[in-house]
């Protein structure tokens, strides 16, 4: 039994001590390093030990749990930082902004590249973004570029061959504009502007009155589908640029009906007209960025900043509040001045408060008239004024403002067309002339004055004159152009001279989103309405008037008679340039819902069977008159201003022959007694060819479709 135990777990030892002696004892036992390993040994393997003797590392479970602890902690970090709003990306982004050098609005390799030398730098093709910051970029860069302002993420060397740059950039834009300021004092803005109006005619929410038929005045255009921002300093950047739209046309200004719109749609569809389509595709012109900050507004410029953040962000009160503080401290800043009109004029508009919208109004002149106020921020303030100014119906008080700017600002020519427009809104097409004449003399191809120009002959009847003019203005695709009144008045003119593309333009007109369709033309109206160009009694749901009318036409008639009868002559003639030819007058008993009381005086009966009628005396966008119209007249073809109203037209004396309507392409003929209804916003045209005269009685009705909020809220016309 010991042997087999041996063998087990000790023989070898035993073998060997005997084999040993025979074979030397200085020589090492086979046996204890052939046979089984140690206890020591046997641990090591069981844990996992090497054959070297070096420890294994972590496991591949063990890896994947810190790698994802990491992740996750990564992720609720990054989460964090956008909840919390840690970081102001817009301050980063404006910092690498600085490192612009190829002018496509960011920094990246082909920056790198100009700044390290490896690329031409191309001052040509540098653009520069319409954000308001971005206005301020030349002020950023002159106070923070000298710093040493660094990108944290570049190497040593390269941050050093770009500061470089960089820093030879600044000096020398810092100098040009040093020379600029020198080269160009300017005048102070004085008492002239100090100018209160004392006819506040908008204050009821009604930003201005359109003429019966938009021929021959000049408006202001109010209408929600246009956009007027209060960052004016966007005008500048697009001063070679600018956009002469009319005062008035403003989206969320305190005043408008946001229901109606004129019809605007920038995707054009494909037109006929090559030369407009070429124009369309022209590139912009280069822009020029204000320069707003005078040298001690560089030095609060971050306190302008949190004023100008807390703006732009809608916190509109928090702003006032904060430019107030400015003004108080700093009372010799333009930029805090001119930062506090800017939040007055957005309150104005948050609260549609015109009180609001006239302490801006001042404001932005107390900007400046400030000593050292940047001509570009004066330039500013000063055009913001007297939009704004146009817009409460200050028209005179505009107008000086005007031209003020003018007279610091000879050589802006965009200032003499809004010149232009101001004196059009005075009524005063003569000096609206002169000024457009001048603006030619200098610049033959300006389309804004060329339209303008066309317009005022059109509306002194120098018909054939305007038709260049007005044409070769739509088609420079100038901004302020492109408006439907240009191609109301093109396609009206032609017709006049017998010129077959009068339709033509019109078509391109409706194309562009200006006209409903080619015959219904008019300028203000409210989406979605019923358009057919005759109607029905039943259609237009108000048979009870219709029924009234016809029953007492003879009533009507009567009194229709008797005041023509009297010698001082209470029919007007016609004012509006619609005829060819001929006689043609009027006597009106309401007007834009208003009641003549004396001349109602001359047809009492009459006014009485009206007034229970609220659909037209109500009807604010029309008329309620009697109208003559004697042997040999012709009616151009015209359109009415709004698709909001229906026209009836009741006969009273009507001769056998010769007397006939057209509306869109039927033509029908008046019965004594009898109503006919049409919609004046289509084309229509009237011929008076008999012996005796045509007397009619005009009786407007709001459209049926439109709401009664509508009809309360609708500026009158």
């Amino acid at each position: 039994m010991a042997p087999r135990k041996n063998a087990k777990g000790g023989g070898g030892n035993s073998s060997g001590s005997g084999s040993g002696s025979g074979s030397g004892s200085g020589s090492p036992s086979t046996g204890s390093s052939g046979s089984s390993s140690s206890p020591g040994a046997r641990r090591e393997a069981k844990h996992g030990g090497h054959k070297n003797g070096r420890r294994g590392g972590i496991s591949g479970g063990s890896f994947f749990t810190w790698f994802m602890v990491i992740a996750l902690l990564g992720v609720w970090t990054s989460v964090a930082v956008v909840w919390f709003d840690l970081i102001d990306y817009e301050e980063v982004l404006g910092k690498l902004g600085v490192y612009d050098a190829d002018g496509d609005g960011d920094f990246d390799v082909d920056d790198a590249k100009v700044l390290l030398g490896l690329k031409e730098r191309s001052t040509s093709e540098r653009t520069f973004p319409r954000e308001e910051d971005e206005a301020e970029t030349q002020a950023e860069l002159e106070e923070r570029a000298p710093e040493g302002t660094e990108v944290q993420d570049v190497e040593d060397e390269v941050k050093e061959q770009i500061q470089s740059l960089l820093q030879e950039s600044v000096h020398t834009d810092h100098d040009l504009e040093a020379d600029e300021s020198a080269g160009e004092p300017l005048p102070e803005v004085g008492d002239l502007l100090t100018v209160t109006d004392s006819d506040d005619r908008f204050e009821d929410l009604e930003p201005g009155t359109v003429h019966e038929e938009i021929e021959d005045s000049y408006h202001m255009e109010e209408t929600a589908s246009q956009s007027h921002p209060n960052d004016v300093e966007e005008m500048m950047s697009e001063q070679e640029n600018s956009d002469h739209s009319e005062a008035g046309t403003e989206a969320g200004t305190p005043q408008q009906d946001p229901e109606e719109v004129r019809h605007q749609d920038y995707d054009e569809p494909e037109i006929n007209v090559a030369s407009v389509e070429e124009q369309q595709d022209t590139p912009p012109v280069k822009k020029k960025k204000p320069k707003l900050l005078n040298k001690f507004d560089k030095t609060i410029k971050a306190e302008l900043d949190a004023g100008e953040k807390l703006r732009k962000r809608g916190k509109i009160e928090e702003a006032v509040t904060a430019f107030e503080e400015l003004v108080r401290k700093y009372p010799q800043s333009p930029r805090a001045r001119y930062g506090k009109a800017q939040c007055e004029d957005d309150l104005a508009e948050k609260r549609r408060s015109n009180e609001v919208l006239r302490r801006a109004i001042e404001t932005y002149q107390e900007a400046a008239n400030l000593p050292d106020a940047p001509s570009d921020l004066v330039k500013l303030s000063l055009k913001r004024r007297s939009e704004r100014q146009q817009f409460l119906g200050h028209m005179r008080g505009s107008l000086l403002t005007l031209q003020r700017l003018v007279q610091l600002f000879p050589s802006d020519t965009t200032l003499k067309n809004d010149l232009g427009v101001g004196y059009l809104l005075m009524g005063d097409n003569d000096s609206a002339r002169k000024v457009y004449e001048e603006v030619l003399n200098v610049t033959p191809n300006d389309g804004f004055a060329k339209v303008h120009y066309g317009f005022i002959l059109k509306a002194q009847n120098k018909i054939a004159e305007s038709i260049p003019y007005l044409k070769e203005g739509i088609e420079s695709g100038a901004p302020g152009t492109d408006d439907g009144r240009f191609y109301f008045h093109l396609g009206d003119a032609m017709q006049r001279v017998g010129n077959k593309e009068a339709y033509k333009w019109y078509e391109l007109g409706h194309k562009r989103g200006h006209f409903a369709s080619v015959w219904q033309r008019s300028l203000y109206n409210v989406n979605g309405l019923k358009a057919q160009p005759w109607w029905t009694p039943r259609e237009t749901g108000y048979t009870e008037l219709v029924k009234s009318l016809e029953r007492n036409w003879k009533l009507i008639r009567d009194e229709g008679l008797m005041v023509m009868d009297k010698a001082k002559g209470l029919f007007l003639p016609e004012d509006e340039n619609l005829r060819e030819k001929g006689d043609w007058s009027q006597f009106t008993l309401w007007q834009q819902g208003r009641k003549n009381e004396n001349a109602c005086k001359g047809a009492p009966k009459t006014c009485t069977l009206l007034e229970k009628f609220s659909e037209t005396t109500g009807c604010r966008r029309g008329q309620i008159k009697y109208s003559i119209m004697h042997p040999g007249t012709h009616v151009w073809p015209h359109t009415g201003p709004t698709n909001c109203r229906l026209r009836m037209h009741l006969g009273l004396v009507i001769p056998k022959e010769g007397c006939k309507i057209r509306c869109a392409n039927e033509t029908r003929t008046w019965e004594e007694g009898k109503v006919l209804i049409f919609d004046d916003s289509f084309e229509h045209e009237v011929w008076q060819d008999a012996s005796s005269f045509r007397l009619i009685f005009i009786v407007d009705v709001w459209h049926p479709e439109l709401t009664p909020q509508q009809r309360r809220s609708l500026p009158a016309i």
